[in-house]
């Protein structure tokens, strides 16, 4: 038996595990208003809640990328999709915030290795001129999931409460591992591919020649300038995701009087538009490199004009229409979310298959520490100054994240 297109479908499998991945770090953000209110947490505990889930998550960015290249892509995300998914069910007893903060921390441990075993599966089943498309799918997966949250688990939580809303969105993942344990295999070995997709994966990728069949250590890869520059590119820029993914909901409930119940039905939108952007920022560079250019060059090329869009963000906190804020924010995250695809792309163009999980958990834990440290301190900033400083802030990410990545990152890793 053949599949025609097998790996779109691979690339649906990876779009749906990252929207799961996505409703259940949301579960708790839009629950937020009332289980802090409920189980008496303040503004900073809330901040250092999440703070556990983002310390797991990076720590464990090194270690599921070693995972992923020891156990393989088919292996690694079912183990991680079945951990998270059982963490994120366990939210249902938390009493206070110490076992809430504890059962975040489980969550993060296991969410992290999504992206992991993504990265190598992009790889593994796609040539360079759709790397980035697909890529776009993952994230869109990620506004997704952040679309669908809000009105599913406020409609869950108003008519059973906000335990059993962790009990359903964390059960979705092991519906989910029963398609992808059956699916996905590499594309050299598939039972159901064809020979012209398989020539296609694979033949395309070896004219191309820009993917070398070398190894890339721990050590080899933090001397090398590349590591360095995607690493602080994503320290600098990825903060700004992690803010509208986790106080999103708080900022439009405490700062600009949304009930929860109109939060639940309009929070949708700033995820909607990252979606657009993941695939437009995909599809505008993949358009690049099949015109010749680069892939690097095509990344770049495409970067630029959307990290000059970010600084907007000066001017959310200021305007008074709650429709013009939510319009502000949309483009934000639209340009973020098409940043973010070609930003993550990079890894595949620069380093080698063989390699791609061990690098992409050093890239990312660049991304875990930058938005531990980020939300950390914006539970502080907001207690004390409001948020006007944070949106301030997230305006100049973007633009010095893009002038290390330009002057670091070049060409690819060629051994």
């Amino acid at each position: 038996m053949s599949i025609p297109h097998l790996r779109w479908w691979i690339a649906g499998l990876l779009f749906l595990s990252t929207v799961i991945n996505y409703i259940d770090r949301q579960t708790l953000s839009v629950l937020a208003p009332v289980i802090t209110q409920e189980l008496g947490i303040s503004e900073i505990a809330y901040g250092n809640i999440l703070t556990a889930f983002l310390a797991a998550y990076t720590v464990m960015y090194l270690g599921s990328g070693l995972l992923v290249d020891r156990l393989g892509t088919r292996v690694s995300l079912a183990t991680f999709m079945a951990w998270w998914s059982a963490a994120n069910m366990a939210h249902a007893l938390a009493r206070g915030p110490w076992s809430l903060g504890g059962m975040r921390f489980l969550l993060g441990l296991g969410e992290s290795g999504n992206f992991m075993a993504a990265f190598r599966a992009v790889s593994e089943w796609y040539p360079p001129h759709e790397r980035a498309l697909v890529h776009g799918l993952v994230q869109a997966g990620a506004a997704m999931g952040a679309i669908i949250a809000p009105p599913a688990i406020t409609l869950i939580a108003a008519n059973y409460g906000w335990r059993p809303a962790f009990v359903v969105t964390g059960g979705l993942g092991f519906v989910w591992l029963i398609a992808w344990l059956v699916l996905y295999r590499p594309p050299q070995t598939h039972p159901w591919i064809t020979p012209a997709e398989r020539k296609h994966v694979l033949g395309d990728e070896a004219e191309a020649g820009i993917v070398p069949a070398v190894r890339v250590g721990w050590r080899e890869a933090f001397m090398l300038p590349q590591t360095w520059g995607l690493l602080w590119g994503r320290f600098l820029s990825d903060p700004v995701w992690w803010f509208y993914l986790f106080w999103l909901p708080k900022y439009l409930v405490d700062r600009r009087g949304f009930t929860l119940t109109e939060m639940g039905m309009l929070a949708w939108m700033p995820y909607l538009a990252a979606d657009c952007g993941a695939i437009a920022g995909g599809w505008a560079s993949g358009r690049l490199v099949a015109r010749g250019l680069s892939p690097i060059t095509a990344r770049l090329a495409v970067m630029l004009p959307f990290a000059c869009v970010m600084p907007v963000s000066f001017v959310i906190d200021r305007v008074e229409s709650r429709w013009l804020v939510l319009g502000l924010i949309c483009l934000v995250t639209f340009a973020h979310m098409a940043w973010k695809t070609n930003q993550t792309t990079l890894t595949n163009d620069v380093y080698p298959t063989a390699t791609i999980g061990t690098v992409s958990g050093i890239l990312a834990f660049g991304t875990g520490l930058g938005g531990t440290l980020f939300t950390w301190l914006t539970g502080y900033c907001v207690e004390w100054f409001g948020y006007g400083m944070i949106f301030v802030v997230m305006g100049l990410l973007h633009p010095l994240s893009y002038l290390v990545t330009r002057w670091l990152v070049r060409r690819p890793v060629t051994g």
